[in-house]
């Protein structure tokens, strides 16, 4: 069943049942009846065209960039002056080119940041690039970075603060909402297509010391009516949801779909709402398609210190974050900051490109390429050509259709009996698990728990030379 691409919605319900047979990466495949326990799932809940191809995305670059760049801060305050941004060789198309050769397929930037600063010239505020000595006043970072990001094909996003410490409506709820609305207008009519729209909840205090109530309704529908296709982020959505940490970690279990009722707005916060961001719901009648996104730094802040210069996340680093992110059925967001110059730093690029080459050495040999698959029941077997030997499985499901494992184990045929080597729960866009190396002839899946028939896009194996957590076989978290 395909995404309806006219769906005005985050997501599309398919209330009608098509079996699909067993995909094993373009192979040859049987397929059988299959019998499981189930979750009740009345209807499946699928995605959009548009989130369908954000997760096969996978993976974006946030540039955190502004006045705090300059000042050495993380959260200005907005008292700061236009005059100190002037950044000495800015170039975007480094931030784009960087992004790209690593991996990434799309690219946000924080066109406004809780201190109200804009990069670029918003005619309802004088505290924006406009007034600071950059390109001579006439200077605009969002269009410099969407421009660049075109060039290298890659989604641009944009993040726009509701917290604004500067603006004097801000508190003032009906002015201020004005006001917003009229700063996201100018970005989503000024530059463009715009994949994702990233909001977040941050309410602090203005500069009269009052809080906002954000018509967060209004907002979308103003995102809707001047960006259709974009994707709109936020801890509640509505199209990504925030996966509940900064570290760039993903929930085991993770599904796409999630309750919209228990994460009522963006910024409201308790435990349970923690535990919906970061593990959904199971499939069901009042569950929507919000699969989620992971933002973490490659440094230790968000904006770039020279003191953290030292402190880059390695290669190696990045990839367990892969792993546990995207490996995880979430979207990676690697914040990468430009330094006081406008240029990302030499640590952070020389990071990027070994974590590039090292996803292409890791994942570049399929060990299962030209296996048979057979499907038996509630089981995918794999039979290869000849003994293998591998530590990485990767499994996707064919999420067009849905999302529907549950529970399952991964098993290897050894001195005449199946041997369990991994065990899981949900698998969704994509699921690695990681062992120690086995070398064998059989390989299976075996579903133990489903909300609906398995949909399986495609199982491949790997050798990627890392060890599993706690170093040993054994299902792993």
């Amino acid at each position: 069943m395909n995404a309806d691409s006219d769906s005005p919605g985050p997501c599309t319900r398919a209330t009608t049942m098509t079996r699909r047979d067993f995909l094993g990466l373009g192979l040859a495949a049987t397929t059988s009846g299959i019998w499981l326990p189930r979750i009740p799932a009345p209807s499946r809940i699928i995605p959009s065209t548009r989130q369908l191809a954000w997760q096969n995305a996978r993976m974006g670059v946030f540039i955190h960039f502004g006045i705090n760049t300059f000042t050495g801060r993380e959260w200005g305050d907005g008292t700061e002056s236009p005059e100190d941004f002037n950044p000495s060789a800015l170039d975007a198309r480094q931030w784009a080119h960087t992004a790209k050769s690593a991996g990434f397929r799309y690219i946000i930037l924080t066109a406004k940041h809780h201190d109200g600063f804009c990069l670029w010239p918003s005619r309802v505020t004088a505290h924006s690039v406009k007034n600071s000595p950059w390109r001579g006043g006439n200077g605009d970072v969002v269009r410099e970075f969407v421009d660049a990001a075109a060039r290298e094909g890659l989604g641009a996003g944009l993040y726009l603060s509701p917290w604004d410490r500067h603006e004097p409506t801000y508190g003032d709820n009906a002015r201020y909402n004005d006001f917003y609305v009229e700063q996201l207008t100018e970005l989503l009519t000024w530059y463009g297509s715009i994949t994702e729209v990233w909001f977040d909840g941050a309410n602090g205090e203005g500069p009269n010391g009052r809080r906002q109530t954000y018509d967060w309704e209004r907002v979308h529908r103003t995102v809707r009516k001047l960006q259709p296709d974009a994707l709109m982020f936020s801890d509640a959505g509505p199209d990504i949801r925030w996966v509940g940490n900064e570290e760039g970690a993903a929930g085991d279990p993770n599904w796409c779909t999630v309750d919209p009722a228990r994460v009522p707005a963006p910024g409201v916060s308790s435990p349970e709402i923690i535990d919906a961001l970061q593990h959904g719901d199971p499939p069901s009648d009042v569950t929507v398609w919000r699969p989620a996104e992971a933002p973490v730094s490659v440094r230790p802040g968000w904006f770039w210190h020279e003191s953290e210069d030292a402190k880059v996340k390695s290669a190696e680093d990045l990839f367990e974050l892969y792993c546990r992110c995207v490996g995880r059925n979430a979207n990676l967001l690697l914040n990468v900051p430009p330094g006081r110059d406008g240029l990302l730093q030499p640590a952070d690029v020389r990071a990027l490109d070994r974590f590039g080459a090292r996803l292409r050495s890791a994942f570049g040999e399929d060990r299962a390429r030209k296996g048979l698959v057979r499907r038996e029941g509630g089981s995918f077997e794999i039979t290869l050509p000849e003994f293998a030997e591998f530590d990485t499985a990767v499994m996707k499901e064919e999420i067009a259709a849905g999302q529907s494992i549950a529970r399952y184990d991964l098993e290897v045929w050894r001195h005449g009996a199946w041997e369990q080597i991994a065990r899981g729960t949900t698998v969704g866009r994509e699921k690695i698990d990681r062992f120690m190396p086995v070398t064998t002839g059989k390989m299976r899946l075996v579903v133990r728990e489903s909300a609906d028939s398995p949909r399986i896009g495609s199982i491949a194996l790997y050798r990627t030379g890392t060890p599993p957590p706690g170093g040993r076989n054994g299902p792993h978290r």
